[in-house]
């Protein structure tokens, strides 16, 4: 069973506690511990939380795609609506198609799952050593997360400044009126 911490760090002030749910930089259950840290406790609890599923994908998944949509637009003519009869008629086709085709290839995915233990059974691999190649997967990509995050938080700073500026001029007009 794992266990949960609460942190505050919290600095008191006349006005008002400011407190930040942020746990210490040395705490080793903390996710700052970093990607090998994550990766180790997701692996410690694959035989519980990782399963290989089936997955449509290529041409199955066009040819799944593309059923849907002559579907819709057959179901929409007998129903006396046409292809040309509004201009949106075409994304909404393609908007429920897709959508349709998510539902099926959810749905199978769910259905046909492999526990990592039947996993490695069937594959004969006594010495897990698909676990770590799992690991060195999920701390490569957490490593990318991280780095692809990092890199748009000055878009996002920029992003929030407009937003800021935008309230400023809205509250100076409100205060003009």
């Amino acid at each position: 069973m794992l266990k949960y911490k609460a942190y505050f760090n919290c600095q008191q002030t006349k006005e008002n506690a400011r407190c930040s749910q942020m746990p210490p930089k040395n705490d080793p259950m903390s996710l700052r511990s970093g990607k090998a840290g994550i990766a180790e406790k997701i692996v410690g609890n694959a035989d519980r939380d990782v399963v290989f599923s089936v997955r449509i994908l290529g041409e199955s998944r066009d040819n799944l795609k593309q059923h849907f949509h002559d579907f819709i637009r057959a179901e929409l003519e007998e129903r006396d609506i046409n292809f040309g009869d509004h201009p949106l008629l075409l994304p909404f086709i393609e908007t429920h198609g897709h959508e349709l085709t998510e539902f099926v290839t959810t749905g199978v995915a769910l259905e046909h799952q492999l526990s990592l233990r039947e996993f490695e059974k069937l594959a004969g691999d006594p010495m897990k050593l698909f676990r770590v190649d799992l690991w060195d997967s999920l701390s490569d990509h957490i490593e990318k997360a991280e780095a692809q995050f990092v890199s748009g938080i000055g878009g996002l700073r920029n992003i929030l400044a407009a937003v800021a500026e935008e309230r400023a001029l809205q509250k100076s007009k409100g205060d003009d009126a």
